[in-house]
């Protein structure tokens, strides 16, 4: 899940919520949604690979 931040940068957060904490972990922060989408099309293919 990508999310835009107020400072205008885009998050990647975890699709589920840790049990732990309740929240969802931070999978990185970059500075546009082409190399967050880019960065979560990775995350995925090593998640099923």
């Amino acid at each position: 899940m990508i999310r835009k931040l107020k400072s205008g940068e885009f998050r990647i957060y975890s699709r589920h919520a840790d049990k732990k904490t309740g929240k969802r972990k931070n999978l990185g922060t970059f500075s546009s949604r082409e190399a967050a989408e880019k960065h979560e099309r990775a995350i995925q293919y090593f998640k099923h690979h």
